[in-house]
């Protein structure tokens, strides 16, 4: 089962990228632990994860106008989890582009 949804690529985590050149992030299911994270990163990307980091957070709240009226949409609850990896590796998300 894949508990990676996507990485991580926003203005934020590009930062704390930079500033620590072996700390990526990734959006990842509710259900996944730490070890799991670990596992599927080490295994999609080729690298040694060292450490990971997950955060539990809500999404956005979505609404629409419609002729039955103003329909509110759920919250789904995401985890981020920002990963660590051995000194000297990286992952480049945009080769594959």
């Amino acid at each position: 089962m894949a508990f990676i949804i996507k990485p991580l690529v926003t203005e934020k985590m590009t930062k704390i990228t930079e500033k620590q050149e072996n700390r990526y992030g990734f959006i990842v299911r509710p259900e996944a632990n730490k070890l799991q994270i670990k596992k599927e990163v080490e295994g999609l990307y080729d690298v040694t994860v060292v450490d990971v980091n997950t955060a539990r957070y809500a999404g956005k709240r979505s609404s629409r106008y419609t002729k039955a009226g103003l329909i509110r949409g759920q919250r789904n609850a995401f985890k981020k989890a920002v990963v660590t990896l051995k000194e000297g590796e990286t992952i480049d998300f945009y080769s594959n582009i």
